[in-house]
């Protein structure tokens, strides 16, 4: 019986820390996914777009 107690616990443990990671991971890739696609987007503004953006973010 404390076998199948350990077992369970294990396994519990190992779905826990293997979600967990997962997670992290994807929150990583979609950042840095958003991130390539923003500064694509700014790579084609001109001057006076970015300077206006820069001005609304102050």
């Amino acid at each position: 019986m404390p076998f199948d107690l350990t077992s369970t616990l294990v396994l519990v443990f190992t779905s826990a820390l293997t979600f967990l990671v997962a997670r992290m991971l994807s929150r990583a890739w979609r950042r840095k996914r958003q991130q390539k696609e923003t500064a694509q987007q700014r790579v084609g503004e001109s001057r006076q777009v970015r300077r206006a953006r820069e001005r609304k973010g102050r």
